[in-house]
């Protein structure tokens, strides 16, 4: 009996997600003082997944730590940190993978998430990987500019899902990530 509970408990595990969300890096930019970053943690931990902020003022840089298992909306967050006055300039997230295959333009559920890959190499990805969020609002405009010109694809535009998105039903929210 007793191998068969640690038979289902193993089981069970498996199913559990692949890929998991720990630590979000957030750029603000427009900010001026100490008000202004405090402005953006109070809004930051209003959020029911996020366990810390940490603000460091020399680089407007906030190192958010979720809570285990979380799974952050990340537009939610652009829009806590645009509500408080400012905009994201950059948004980093750690994620786990475990053996994901990607090259550049590889689609990827993770936790529910959309990630369309625009830079990756040819190669597999396991363990903690830390990647950029490259869509409009989550980077600087001139760079989301830049971009712009180099991925012409209509998801990269609308942040839906399109036609050029196989497997992922069409109106999905789809994040562009760099790694």
């Amino acid at each position: 009996m007793k191998s068969f509970k640690i038979f289902i408990v193993l089981f069970l595990l498996s199913f559990s997600s692949f890929a998991q969300y720990k630590n979000l890096t957030i750029q603000a930019a427009g900010l001026t003082c100490s008000l202004c970053s405090n402005t953006i943690n109070k809004a930051l931990q209003t959020l029911p997944y996020i366990e810390s902020v940490e603000t460091d003022l020399k680089s407007n840089l906030f190192r958010v730590t979720l809570k285990d298992g979380a799974v952050p909306d990340f537009d939610q967050i652009r829009q806590k940190v645009e509500g408080a006055g400012f905009s994201v300039a950059k948004l980093n997230i750690d994620v786990n993978f475990s053996g994901e295959q990607v090259e550049k333009d590889t689609h990827l559920k993770m936790n529910g998430k959309n990630l369309h890959f625009v830079n990756a190499k040819n190669g597999k990805l396991t363990g903690w990987h830390n990647v950029q969020i490259v869509d409009k609002g989550f980077v600087v405009s001139n760079e989301y500019k830049k971009l712009s010109k180099k991925i012409t694809t209509a998801c990269f535009q609308s942040g839906k899902a399109a036609t050029c998105c196989d497997g992922i039903k069409a109106g999905e929210r789809v994040y562009h990530v760099s790694i």
